[in-house]
């Protein structure tokens, strides 16, 4: 059959506002159009596969040849007669995929929309396709050959031009483009179909290179665990640029999801936009997917293939909708069966997971119950009962009795743990707020904040006669402690190991702050601390009547020796709470070292 006159058509839209759109609002970059066109091969192969039982037996191939000025590939696959050249490649919207005789087969279609050849426009100046239909093997070939100035042809061509069913594609590079360079169609083939399921080659001036590798890693069978483990490691480094902390499988079947999440190794912030990597019938989507697992999981980065979730117009995300939900809360579900198999089989790299993320997962579990529940068991805070879970803790002490700051927590916890009382540190990055989201949990557990009079009532106060006969020794101590505002109190109780402990509240050290500043600040800055002024309970210093050197101090018969015994014990437990030294505390603290210096030198 010869070549037949070419007849002159018009694309059936504005072609050029078409690409314009394509390329500014419907596709992030150019380089989508690689996508295209393996996408409507592989189609072409799985349609012919749905009319021809013979070829479904077959493996083949797609090939791609580039030079930097044109680029060519050809499929094997169910090819355009003469009537489907002019329905489905000048009409936006047609697609050969509904074709009825091929309808029951759209499940395994990548593309939807039908616009995707015309994309290559946003490269290319000049598009041919070159085209025989596997439906009529008596039919010849046709070629239709399109322009950027909104023009196409369509003719028959003799068949030794094209013997077998199948489609050629070619195009022609935009003057000074360099989108079909061998080495850069090689990359974008790669990037967007290594996991296909047919065979696909590039070749630019040397030896074809095949580009797909499938199955895909994590379905493959390897020899060992370990052996999968290495594999799936190093496809996690050479795909997303980083060694795993650890890998989950993915398998939700009623989404058609199969894939694995890798941890992060390093720490990242729960506000992180995820960058997850999502496969549509093999072909890649998207690799920078948000919205593909909970935001709890911020510490995983996925890698999945799914043949049900709908992609949007531009194939390069999915549509947030109902069935995305659903696969989402069966990933999240999936990470949160990760955690407590770790917990109960591998504490080990739970803890090396927390190392890493617990602050993030801390961070993130303040406004997420669900991940909160999920990890509350597997955190730990700093509690009068060494590191330990808050469920478990909470199962221990009633009440909880919660330290605001760490200087609050360190300056009671050893009396705390000695009483019996159960106490946790708050005083850590967002801790506080977890420990108070208990009771929302399991309204029987109990928060309450912890206030000196819950640490000074669990002491045990002196029979009456032992405190008579001390009362003038206390009564010398309150007065060499009245400059600093601190009163003196002396109790019974462990670990005898302590002599005195420090007690106040949160508001008489905001007036102590207050009154340091009034004291530093100039005239009018004083008046105005002044005027603020507060009245606050004072700090206590509760000395141990248990410990030896209390009850030796409060036996010396010296006031003034025993005045600077208590100035000693006082700065000392000052120095145990941690908190800030004012002035005064630090002129005590120097007249009380020289006074003992004094008398440990004085000769008779």
């Amino acid at each position: 059959m010869s070549e037949t006159t070419p007849t002159s058509h018009t694309f059936q839209v504005d072609l050029r506002g078409l690409v314009d759109l394509l390329s500014h609002h419907l596709y992030s970059s150019p380089k989508v159009y690689v996508r295209e066109l393996l996408q409507n091969a592989v189609d072409a192969v799985t349609a012919r596969r749905a009319v021809d039982p013979a070829f479904a037996e077959e493996a083949p191939e797609v090939r791609i040849v580039a030079d930097g000025k044109r680029l060519r590939i050809t499929d094997p696959g169910v090819g355009l007669t003469v009537a489907e050249v002019h329905q489905l490649l000048a009409t936006i919207g047609g697609s050969s995929k509904r074709d009825e005789e091929i309808e029951g087969a759209r499940r395994d279609f990548l593309g939807q929309f039908g616009i995707g050849l015309l994309a290559c426009f946003t490269v290319a100046s000049v598009i041919t396709v070159t085209s025989r239909s596997a439906k009529d093997p008596e039919a010849g070939a046709v070629r239709w050959t399109a322009c950027d100035d909104g023009s196409y042809t369509v003719v028959e061509v003799p068949l030794d031009e094209h013997p077998r069913a199948g489609t050629t594609v070619e195009l022609v590079s935009r003057p000074g483009e360099d989108w079909l360079k061998p080495e850069k169609v090689a990359e974008l083939a790669r990037e967007y179909g290594s996991l296909l399921p047919v065979r696909v080659t590039v070749e630019g001036d040397g030896a074809p290179v095949r580009i797909t590798d499938t199955p895909p890693v994590w379905e493959r069978a390897h020899p060992t665990p370990t052996a999968r483990r290495l594999a799936l490691n190093t496809y996690c480094e050479s795909v997303m640029g980083f060694p795993p902390l650890d890998v989950i499988d993915l398998d939700v079947p009623l989404s058609g999801i199969k894939g694995v999440a890798f941890v992060l190794p390093h720490a990242t912030s729960p506000s992180a936009r995820p960058a997850h990597r999502v496969h549509l019938k093999r072909m890649l989507l998207t690799e920078t997917a948000d919205n593909l697992v909970p935001e709890w999981a911020f510490f995983v980065r996925c890698v999945v293939d799914t043949d049900s979730l709908r992609p949007t117009a531009s194939r390069e995300s999915l549509y947030d909708d109902e069935a995305l939900a659903v696969a989402r809360d069966a990933i999240g579900a999936q990470i949160r069966e990760w955690i407590s198999r770790l917990a109960s089989a591998d504490p080990d790299r739970l803890e090396a997971f927390l190392a890493v993320h617990e602050l993030g997962v801390k961070a993130l579990a303040r406004h997420d119950a669900e991940l909160l529940s999920a990890m509350l068991p597997w955190l730990r805070f700093e509690t009068t009962a060494g590191h330990t879970s808050l469920p478990e803790f909470a199962r221990a002490y009633k009440p909880i009795y919660l330290a605001a700051t760490v200087d609050e927590y360190r300056q009671v916890a050893q009396i705390a743990a000695a009483q019996g009382i159960g106490v946790v540190n708050g005083g850590y990055t967002y801790d506080a707020e977890l420990v108070q989201a208990l009771p929302r949990m399991d309204p029987q557990i109990k928060v309450e904040s912890l206030q000196p009079g819950v640490i000074s009532a669990s002491l045990d106060p002196l029979d009456t006669r032992t405190e008579l006969g001390i009362q003038a020794f206390l009564n010398a101590a309150r007065a060499r402690l009245d400059a600093v505002d601190v009163d003196v109190v002396m109790r019974e109780f462990n670990p005898v190991s302590v002599p005195a402990l420090l007690l106040d509240d949160r508001e008489a050290r905001r007036e102590r702050q207050r009154a340091e500043a009034e004291v530093q600040a100039d005239d009018l800055w004083g008046g105005i601390l002044a005027s603020i002024k507060q009245h606050a309970p004072r700090a206590q210093l509760v000395l141990n009547h248990r410990n030896p050197t209390v009850r030796r101090v409060s036996a010396i018969g010296d006031p003034d020796l025993a005045g600077t015994a208590v100035e000693s014990l006082y700065g000392q437990a000052l120095l145990m709470s941690r908190r800030p030294l004012r002035s005064t505390d630090t002129a005590l603290l120097n007249r009380s070292f020289m006074n003992l210096l004094e008398h440990v030198t004085r000769t008779d």
